[in-house]
């Protein structure tokens, strides 16, 4: 018999392809769901991405206003410190959750991206989310490879730029990804190639009519995407208009010169 999964579902507006309007706001889906919930559990994990990508933008200036979900704004512009499951490994010479010591790192936030993705990957294996669980080693696998081809565009050791590579996605090649990534004619572009990327996976993983709650967290990343991809155009709807055109994305992401 299908469970509460399926009446959740059921009540939710669908979602269309990439580049159409989110249905609803992530703060929206968030309240239809129970704090201790395993469905909204996998959902925060997913758009506390996203908060942290707002959160690197704008500490490098490349965004004036940050809208977070899962963190606080003053979180998000380094104002207070962040929660203890992101506090602790690599950014203050601390330990992670697990009690494994942090490498430092040379590009500071990189720390924090390390945190994130070891947080995310405890969740997926306490909740048994097999797509949080993917998704956390597509991630890094791509982070890394995107991480690889900048360092050895500036001529620079890709090693020490990368992250969790134990977590990383073993046997799947990222090529394509990151040479359409490197060739885009604007750092905007780029961050469009990333977001169809992590589009197209979700669409391969989905486990869609199985009414679970890792079918709740993917359509939670896909809200996730399309209100980055709304940034995106926005920010290209401004550079065409003459006006200052800020980023939205984190480091590894930029389409280096």
């Amino acid at each position: 018999m299908p469970g509460q999964p399926y009446y959740d579902l059921a009540s939710l507006p669908a979602v269309g392809e990439l580049g159409s309007p989110a249905p609803l706001k992530a703060e929206q889906l968030l309240e239809r769901f129970d704090r201790k919930s395993v469905a909204r559990t996998l959902m925060e994990t997913f758009f506390l991405f996203d908060d942290l990508v707002q959160r690197e933008a704008f500490l490098a200036g490349e965004i004036q206003e940050a809208r977070p979900v899962v963190l606080s704004v003053p979180e998000v512009r380094g104002e207070s410190p962040l929660p203890p499951y992101l506090a602790g490994f690599g950014v203050d010479g601390g330990e992670a959750e697990d009690g494994l010591n942090a490498p430092r790192r040379a590009v500071e936030v990189d720390n924090l991206w390390e945190t994130y993705f070891r947080h995310a990957a405890g969740v997926a294996e306490r909740t048994g989310s097999g797509v949080l669980s993917g998704w956390v080693r597509s991630e890094v696998g791509l982070r890394n490879a995107l991480a690889t081809a900048r360092a050895r565009r500036l001529g620079l050791d890709p090693a020490d730029y990368l992250v969790a590579s134990d977590l990383a996605e073993g046997g799947r090649d990222f090529a394509a990804t990151v040479s359409d990534w490197a060739s885009a004619g604007t750092p905007l572009a780029g961050q469009q190639v990333l977001i169809q990327a992590r589009w197209a996976w979700l669409a391969e993983r989905d486990p869609w009519f199985t009414f679970t709650d890792d079918e709740l967290a993917v359509y939670a990343a896909r809200i996730m995407l399309l209100e980055h991809w709304r940034r995106i155009v926005e920010a290209d709807e401004r550079r065409a208009a003459g006006e200052p055109v800020h980023g939205a994305s984190g480091n590894v992401e930029r389409v280096s010169s």
